[in-house]
């Protein structure tokens, strides 16, 4: 090479490097590295979007101009001089010749191809192309997996058997084939619920598995139910083709065989895209691999952009293994490193990255800021999950006090389950809350429906909540028959409950009579039986008899499951309830209660509030004050994760993606003791928290060593008694008898004062039950930490609280527990 191609190829590369001058210098090495396979390993909140945007940018602008060692032939002394004393700032027509002499080969925009996971994703990568680039935007086939393949499809699907007018089926309508399918084989929809089924055949065709190597897969196992879904597989596949139609996955897996059979298909995809770019490389399944693979075969030129620490979808059928693989899979592939972080401070990235460094299967990076080091990560340990929430809304609203914003603060947990103690905290004290990605506690199907079997318990006259849990599950009762029911309500003057025990008085009825009189004796069985029982173990009563669990079992898949355990938390509220107010324990005061905060959900929240969400929903988000609930064995990381190393490094992950959503502040919590579901355990701190080093936070209330099989400090000890010197657990979740029925109404399933005063119910940190009311009445003037001044526009008393509804000058009107906002509100 001469001196002139060594100056000029420097020269060149100096001025490309000028243009992209606002990134940092990895940043700049990652968009200016454009041939071969490249692998962009972008830490949390590292700029790796503006990487890909700048990478395009640089593409169309100067080709492979600053990854070449190609020099112009046509280029002259001149023109190496004009390049080298460019000015910081070249005028236009100064630019527009740097530009003709750096570019080499430059592609047209339809010859890039950047694919993404989510249509939101793939929307901004279009806004903000376009925003750099122009017009020119427009051209490149930026798109999800799915988007991609489509258009695909469409041109060539002909060569593999359908028509190019083929039908895209979503789940239901899969769900509707293979019902059908169960009809022709004679199977059981109970057995094989139709969601598990097409569970099994999305998880095959990830593997890129036909229907007989799915059989022959299977049939050494002497597996009878895998056996029959294998041919409901292939009866499956047959009526989509018959159909011409392609479910979700078949859009990719037919893609793939179509790349696969056809080389002419093949050859003009891989001439097209000179340049692929894939984003969220870690999260890619096997399919979306094997055809990465094949769009990229041709020149290679793969740019895969990911973070091996942020790989958390396994469940979805993710594999890690793409992207530790990729430099097998590409010998000649470069590696580099976006470490420099611009969302966090030091402290965060600091605790951070000591938590990610305990996983094996990682490439390994360290992230670093110039935000300064910041606090230190908040580590609190709490009583229970009461304590928890409590202290995370006082926390909360201690931050609005300073001059923080709601809408500043994030509060994750590792499942939705979680979210119900929070949501309770939040309310007594009128912090305004949204849920991302999932429903509030008490919106959620399976909970109102709990909830309705206990108001026609408690009021049998209650005909709207009677008509929701009357074929819930189902038993045979029809709309058509409940408007006859409703007809003759009409008629008699009576309700829809004194009819169902009547219904063979009725000639209207005969037919379903006696359907409605089994219901009309299923409800009069439940509200004898709370004159026995104590709440508790009337919900577990009323959950059994009414076989709506049961229901849920049979279908045995995740949605139900998850549905199962909302109604099994509905019980933590119940004791939760019993705990606070034992001198009102009864059935009529327990749905006061949740009608109350229920209602509280109707007032409109604006932007301005607290997002709740699970750590999963998070990935992708920021925000400068994050509180992660829950850091206990068991929890996070769950129990299936001690026993399975792959699934504990996948949850380590999911504990640095949680950690990596703070800007400012970072909190962690954990509980000693945790109701979830009706039942209290006692959990050890999660591991993530003994990996975090001491220098990176402070630890509030941490454990004491463990004395005797169990730990004691403070609080603790007096919760837990002592005796010879070991713990003593002292169970609070028994529930005598007390009151009893009256008439047709429930009055009340009392706890016995004895019950009442064991030792943990008594002396159980709870701020909202242990704080004094504040004694006020219409007219007075408050002033709340968070809310300002504002004027009492009533005050009604609610067993041993009340609920004030106070307007205030700058948020409107808000309705507070007065024990709960007495610590945060003065009366003026």
């Amino acid at each position: 090479m001469t001196d002139f191609q060594t100056r000029y190829i420097a020269a060149r590369k100096a001025v490309i490097a000028r243009d992209l001058q606002r990134l940092n210098p990895m940043q700049r090495k990652a968009a200016m590295t454009t041939e071969g396979p490249l692998l962009l390993l972008a830490g949390a909140g590292s700029g790796k979007t503006t990487v890909l945007i700048q990478r395009v940018y640089n593409l169309l602008t100067y080709g492979r101009g600053s990854d070449s060692d190609q020099v112009p032939e046509w280029a002259t002394e001149e023109d190496l001089q004009f390049l080298e004393s460019l000015p910081d700032q070249p005028d236009e027509e100064q630019r527009r010749r740097a530009v003709r002499l750096c570019a080499v080969d430059v592609p047209r925009p339809w010859e890039i191809i950047a694919i993404t996971f989510t249509n939101k994703a793939a929307g901004e990568l279009k806004e903000r192309l376009a925003a750099r680039l122009g017009p020119a935007a427009n051209d490149i086939w930026a798109s999800t997996f799915h988007s991609a393949c489509v258009r695909i499809l469409r041109r060539d699907i002909d060569r593999i058997g359908f028509d190019k007018d083929f039908t895209i089926y979503d789940s239901d309508d899969s769900k509707r084939v293979i019902k059908d399918i169960l009809k022709e084989q004679n199977l059981d929809e109970k057995t094989f619920q139709p969601r598990s089924v097409l569970s099994v055949i999305s998880h095959s065709k990830d593997q890129y598995e036909s229907p007989e190597e799915f059989a022959a897969k299977h049939q050494h196992e002497n597996d009878w139910k895998m056996a029959r879904i294998a041919r409901i597989y292939a009866a499956y596949v047959k009526k989509l083709r018959t159909a011409n139609a392609l479910d979700f996955d078949d859009i990719i897996y037919h893609t793939v065989t179509l790349l696969q059979q056809e080389r002419e298909v093949l050859e003009y995809y891989q001439n097209k895209f000179r340049y692929v770019l894939v984003d969220e490389y870690q999260d890619t399944n096997h399919l979306q691999y094997l055809l990465t693979s094949l769009l990229a075969g041709g020149r290679k030129n793969l740019c895969v952009v990911g973070d091996d620490d942020q790989s958390i979808y396994r469940f979805r059928g993710a594999n890690i293994e793409n992207i530790l693989n990729f430099e097998q899979q590409y010998k000649d592939a470069r590696t580099i490193r976006l470490e420099q972080n611009y969302r966090s401070t030091q402290n965060i990235l600091d605790a951070a990255n000591a938590v990610i460094k305990h996983n094996t299967g990682r490439k390994g990076k360290t992230l670093w800021t110039d935000n300064g080091g910041g606090d230190a990560v908040t580590v609190k340990t709490t009583f229970n999950e009461s304590d928890e929430a409590n202290y995370v809304v006082g926390d909360i609203l201690m931050g609005v006090n300073r001059g923080r914003n709601f809408r500043d603060t994030a509060v994750l947990y590792r499942m939705n389950a979680q979210s119900n103690a929070l949501e309770y905290a939040m309310k007594r004290n009128g912090i305004p809350y949204k849920i991302v990605g999932g429903m509030k506690f008490f919106d959620r199907a399976e909970v109102k429906d709990m909830l309705a079997y206990l108001c026609v318990l408690n009021n049998p006259m209650d005909d709207l909540r009677l008509r929701r849990v009357i074929n819930n599950p189902p038993r045979g009762i029809g709309a058509t028959t409940l408007d006859k029911v409703a007809l003759l309500a009409e008629q008699q003057g009576a309700s829809l409950y004194e009819i169902l025990r009547n219904a063979d008085l009725f000639p209207e009825l005969k037919s379903p009579a006696a359907k409605l009189l089994k219901f009309a004796d299923l409800i009069d069985g439940l509200r004898r039986a709370g004159g026995t029982l104590a709440l508790p173990e009337f919900y577990d009563e009323v959950v059994a008899q009414t076989g709506y669990v049961k229901a849920l079992e049979e279908k045995n898949d995740m949605e139900s499951r998850g549905r199962i355990e909302n109604v099994q938390e509905l019980k933590s509220n119940i004791l939760g309830f019993l705990e606070q107010d034992p001198e009102d324990a009864t059935l009529s005061g327990f749905l006061n209660e949740i009608a109350l905060y229920t209602d509280l959900d109707s007032v409109e929240a604006d932007d301005n509030c607290v997002t709740m969400m699970t750590i999963h929903s998070a990935k992708g988000l920021e925000f400068p004050n994050v509180y992660v609930v829950g850091m206990e064995e068991g929890i996070f990381p769950g129990n299936s994760a001690q026993y399975d190393e792959e699934e504990l490094e996948e949850e380590r992950r999911l504990c640095y993606v949680a950690m990596t959503r703070a800007k400012e502040k970072l909190t962690l919590t954990n509980a000693r003791q945790r109701m979830l579901y009706g039942r209290t355990s006692a959990n050890r701190a999660s591991r993530f928290l003994e990996e975090i080093p001491e220098e990176n936070m402070r630890w509030e209330s941490k454990p004491e060593p463990k004395f005797g099989g169990m730990e004691r400090d403070g609080a603790f000890g007096e919760r837990y008694g002592e005796s010879g010197g070991e713990g003593r657990f002292v169970h609070t979740d028994s529930y005598t008898t007390g009151g009893g029925w009256g008439g047709a109404s429930i009055h009340a399933y009392k706890t016995p004062a004895k019950a009442a005063a064991k030792p943990l119910a008594s002396t159980r940190r709870n701020t909202a039950s242990a704080a004094p009311i504040l004694q006020l009445q219409q007219g007075d003037m408050v002033e709340h930490t968070a809310f300002g001044r504002g004027m009492v526009l009533s005050v009604r008393p609610m067993g041993g609280d009340a609920l004030a509804e106070v307007a205030f000058d700058t948020v409107g009107t808000k309705k507070l527990m007065l024990k709960s906002a007495g610590s945060h509100m003065k009366k003026l």
